[in-house]
């Protein structure tokens, strides 16, 4: 009887032992930067394929919620990982995942005559990051940084749409940037909000 009792009381505390150790692991496989960093690049490239496909119509160029999910991440992600979710999201796209603006995907839309603001998305996170990743702690930058990538990102899209199409360059102005600006205006300062939270949290290694 107290052999067994011995035994009791030992694979009790071998219980918690391995418990406890077990719950360490999980720990540190969380604290993991690698293992952080994928499951970042996982959660918003499904936030991306989620809400991109949610928009306004409008004739040539939908309004959606894509810009708003990259100016987070351009926010949130040290510059060298940021292109990864938007990167994976495209792919997605490019496959044939109903991701983007309006419920569309496949080759067609990415390659066609709008293609270049989906494009576009790459240099804007990239320069939103990499601005905010150099400068941290100047709040007052992450605005400045979501603007120079929009500024970017119209230019990239709108140059195409306009040799796509052999548009005019004004009239293409007019009908693919100027309705997006008060968006735009709305998104980056929800994404500061957002984004200057996050940041610590998503960087801190």
């Amino acid at each position: 009887m107290l052999n067994y009792l011995n035994l009791l009381f030992l694979y009790s505390n071998l219980s918690t032992v391995m418990e406890n150790e077990t719950k360490k692991s999980k720990k540190e496989v969380l604290r993991n930067p690698i293992v952080k960093s994928i499951c970042l690049v996982g959660v918003f490239t499904a936030l991306m394929c989620v809400l991109s496909p949610l928009s306004i119509p409008l004739d040539p160029v939908s309004i959606t919620l894509a810009t708003l999910v990259i100016y987070i991440i351009g926010a949130t992600f040290d510059y060298k990982i940021a292109v990864l979710p938007v990167v994976l999201y495209l792919l997605l796209g490019m496959a044939g995942l109903p991701v983007f603006s309006k419920f569309q995907g496949g080759i067609q839309v990415l390659f066609g005559p709008t293609g270049g603001y989906l494009f576009g998305y790459i240099p804007c996170v990239f320069l939103i990051s990499l601005l905010i990743s150099k400068f941290p702690n100047k709040k007052w930058l992450y605005p400045i940084a979501m603007i120079i990538g929009t500024i970017v990102l119209y230019a990239f899209g709108t140059l195409w749409f306009v040799l796509y199409l052999k548009y005019d360059i004004y009239k293409a102005l007019l009908v693919c940037v100027v309705p997006f600006l008060p968006g735009d205006t709305f998104k980056i300062a929800v994404a500061c909000l957002i984004g200057i939270r996050l940041s610590p949290l998503a960087k801190n290694n």
